[in-house]
């Protein structure tokens, strides 16, 4: 199932362009009902090795503008470090719910930029200017949600980008899967001294995110790639969504059972 899950996921990608990190957490957690600390630590591992196939792909093309860069990095490095040592607080005293809510959003917010992209193009005119230190601003909290739920830069990266400096499309993307490389390695890397990672489980969604890539890759210019990251972007929105529902569930639930116990303790003192 592990080799297969990792087959799926990467020719997702491959055919789609959607990011690792939207939809590898999420699968893990629904399809092999991994516990969210892992599930987030390995997520990052997978996204980082599959990012390392590409981004010395855009550094040989030239499509990586390094000033760009070295200000998204000065921001999002404190960033992904928060987010992650954040999660870990929070797994440590099962905070739960509040997970599965910022996943939620942040999947749902990266499926409605992908919808917003579909019915309207962005053109890059390369007419506005470049403001590094709104972009570097920007970077600590896109940064931190990728510490903390393993995905996010992708989509917010780039409507970062686009919004606030010069680059054209190719810049764009290839400076902001650089910039998605370094922060999922370093957050890797913190969940890894956590212990929030299964080596095994990883080594499986490798072995089939190969393949799948590979064949993803052969598939893609042999479908209608456009319509299948709208429907894909749909059923996003509604995974998204039900991150959200589940986590007012268990806060409901775990508000209950908060005036439960202070009900209890009120009777025992009566």
């Amino acid at each position: 199932m592990e080799v297969a899950l990792g087959f799926l996921i990467a020719f997702i990608i491959a055919i789609t362009g959607v990011g690792a990190g939207t939809i590898t957490a999420p699968m893990l957690i629904l399809v092999l009902h991994v516990p969210v600390a892992i599930s987030v630590g390995t997520a990052l591992a997978y996204s980082t090795i599959v990012k390392a196939v590409v981004v010395p792909l855009q550094i040989l093309r030239r499509q990586v503008a390094w000033k760009v860069l070295g200000v998204m990095l000065l921001g999002g490095l404190p960033g992904v470090v928060a987010g992650a040592l954040l999660f870990r607080r929070y797994a440590a005293v099962g905070g739960h719910a509040i997970f599965f809510a910022v996943l939620g959003l942040i999947i749902v917010f990266s499926a409605a930029w992908h919808l917003y992209r579909h019915f309207r193009p962005q053109s890059f005119a390369g007419e506005r200017p470049t403001r590094l230190g709104a972009i570097g601003a920007l970077m600590f909290p896109i940064a931190a949600e990728v510490g903390f739920a393993s995905s996010g830069a992708g989509a917010m990266g780039t409507l970062v980008l686009m919004g606030l400096s010069s680059l054209d499309a190719a810049k764009v993307v290839g400076t902001d899967l650089t910039f998605a490389f370094c922060m999922t390695l370093t957050g890797a890397g913190i969940h890894f001294a956590g212990g929030n990672f299964d080596t095994a489980l990883l080594l499986k969604l490798i072995s089939g995110g190969v393949l799948g890539a590979v064949a993803g890759s052969w598939v893609a210019p042999r479908v209608p790639s456009r319509q299948l990251r709208l429907a894909l972007s749909v059923c996003l929105v509604l995974l998204g969504l039900s991150f959200c529902y589940r986590a007012a569930e268990m806060g409901a639930v775990g508000h209950s059972g908060t005036v439960n116990q202070v009900a209890v303790k009120v009777e025992q003192l009566l």
